[in-house]
């Protein structure tokens, strides 16, 4: 069989993740970082570098992107400094951006991604560094002109550079993922890619398998969600193998992705370090940390998403699946950390979670608490109602938020279990009574007509009746002679 012309080849990608911190103030003045202002609202003589001012460090930012540095494995630098990336763009009103670059506050690290396959793999981290956020231009507010907003100048960004480990689109998008829901979890980073708080750019290259040298890399800028990110590196690997495979040479280029058509196209040549002409901020004196401050900032961190995983499967009995989707969203995941601190029945809290409980949760944010859902389950586990009067009566009278625990509302409701078998044998009787000829064919052998009987005891009862105990009693019942 012969071997295509993209199977000769290996993608070789690595990807820049920006993450606009959730401070208040930017990173080297007290401007808001807020967004959402009228135009060039949130800027003063500081953060647009006007002569005889200087820049002064966010102290909140530098705890954030050691919080991100730990939670990916990484090495904090106690000593770091601070330099001028110099490059000219109207959207970059000092003329410079303040960054790192010799000596940036995260060394090494990695994540751990799950594949679709169920295999795990670490993508490496080479760094993380400190970076203030350009302003944005707009080229299709005005007919004739570009128009600048500077508010985003200043705003603090990490900048999370992963190593060239990654060789699938998928891989891009689980890492991604990650990377999104750390920082949710860490409450560092709204993660919200459509606003540009969370972008990517991912450098893309081709080599053919089994080679050692990295091919030229093609950057891919500001993508603004998973799925682009994952469509341009799937075209970029297709288009940078078609040009190898025709005599050609890939250019190292900064590309654009058209999201409308899937395709890349170039916008500048790619600069190189020294195209910045880096050198050390004279005005900010290097930022100095102690081992005390690391250790500090650690004891403060909130269980991550992986070691949820690991204690969700392992010590509590729930699926991948289950562990997955609780994880995958760091509310929900926060919300079954304080039901479980009321039940001990966590399969169960899980369930109602991701069942009846979902439709309420996504519609009226958690307006359930914690130990009323608790309380329904315990009622249920206790044989005191049964499930579907806890979901379609039970549930939603606790959502209405009235003060009262499950019992109480149950008890008002009259939604008990009724404990009166003389009652549930009539109930029984009645359904015989009521089909006949399916008694017939039950003892004939037709064991589905089963669900027909109790579906009629159910609405005699209206639903306040042990199905168990009520299948089992029927069941002798229709057996009888």
């Amino acid at each position: 069989m012969a071997i295509s012309e993209s199977d000769k080849y290996e993608l070789v990608v690595g990807l820049e993740v920006h993450a606009q911190l959730s401070t208040q103030s930017k990173s080297f003045s007290a401007d808001s970082a807020a967004f959402g202002a009228g135009p060039n609202q949130h800027i003063s003589m500081v953060s647009l570098g006007h002569p005889g001012t200087l820049p002064f460090l966010n102290k909140k930012a530098v705890a954030y992107a050691v919080k991100m540095g730990l939670a990916s494995h990484c090495t904090i630098n106690l000593n770091n400094h601070f330099a001028r990336k110099n490059y000219f763009y109207a959207d970059l009103p000092k003329g410079y951006q303040i960054s790192q670059d010799q000596q940036p506050i995260c060394l090494g690290g990695h994540v751990t991604v799950r594949l679709g396959n169920g295999t795990k793999k670490d993508i490496a981290i080479h760094h993380i560094h400190l970076e203030e956020d350009a302003g944005k231009s707009m080229h299709d507010q005005h007919a004739a002109d570009s128009l600048i907003d500077l508010n985003r100048a200043g705003v603090p960004l990490i900048e999370i550079v992963s190593e060239p480990d990654i060789r699938s689109a998928e891989e891009a998008g689980q890492y991604l993922t990650e990377i999104r829901k750390l920082v949710r979890y860490l409450d560092i980073c709204d993660g919200n890619m459509e606003e540009g708080s969370l972008r990517c750019d991912a450098n893309i290259s081709v080599r053919l398998k089994g080679a050692t040298k990295y091919g030229n890399r093609c950057e891919v800028k500001n993508l603004n969600s998973i799925r682009n990110v994952q469509r341009a590196i799937e075209h970029e690997f297709q288009r940078q193998v078609s040009v190898i495979e025709a005599g050609g040479h890939i250019d190292q280029n900064t590309l654009n992705f058209d999201a409308d058509t899937g395709e890349t196209s170039v916008l500048r040549s790619k600069e190189m370090a020294n195209d910045y002409r880096y050198f050390p901020e004279p005005d900010l004196p290097p930022l100095v940390l102690t081992q005390e401050y690391i250790d500090g900032i650690r004891a403060e961190m909130p269980a991550l998403p992986g070691e949820l995983y690991q204690k969700y499967t392992t010590q509590f009995g729930l699926s991948d699946y289950d562990a997955g989707v609780i994880t995958n969203d760091y509310h929900l995941a926060h919300y079954y950390e304080a039901v479980i601190k009321h039940t001990a029945n966590y399969k169960a809290a899980a369930n109602w979670l991701m069942g009846p409980l979902k439709q309420a949760i996504d519609e009226n944010e958690f307006a359930l608490k914690p130990e009323d859902l608790a309380g329904l389950i315990k009622l249920v586990d206790d044989g005191k109602i049964n499930h579907t009067i806890a979901s379609n009566k039970l549930l939603p009278e606790l959502i209405k938020g009235s003060g009262k625990t499950a019992e109480q509302v149950a008890i008002e409701l009259n939604l008990f279990i009724s404990e009166n078998n003389d009652e549930l044998n009539e109930f029984i009787l009645k359904a015989l009574a009521k089909f006949p000829d399916k008694v017939i064919e039950y003892r004939k052998g037709k064991k589905g007509v089963l669900g027909l009987f109790m579906g009629d005891i159910m609405k005699q009862s209206k639903g306040k009746i042990d199905p168990q105990k009520t299948n089992q009693l029927l069941v002798k019942a229709l057996e009888a002679k």
